[in-house]
């Protein structure tokens, strides 16, 4: 028996997977920043919270969308 080599993943297979592993990296950045503005003491009017908050909200508004289609 002959080993065949291993496939290659198409372009657009490629593609998806580092846009879903992006979406996951943005999410983490989103809530790594919430988390450290509330341990430092930041409440609702800290800029941290709200930025931290929108890139929450993208990053798993991207991901939804990824895994969605």
């Amino acid at each position: 028996m002959s080993a065949r080599p291993p496939k290659r993943p198409r372009p657009d297979e490629v593609y998806r997977g580092a846009t879903r592993l992006f979406a996951a990296i943005i999410l983490g950045f989103g809530v790594a920043m919430v988390v450290i503005t509330l341990a430092r003491g930041g409440g609702l009017a800290a800029t941290g919270l709200w930025i931290g908050l929108l890139f929450v909200a993208l990053g798993a508004g991207r991901l939804y969308l990824a895994l969605r289609g």
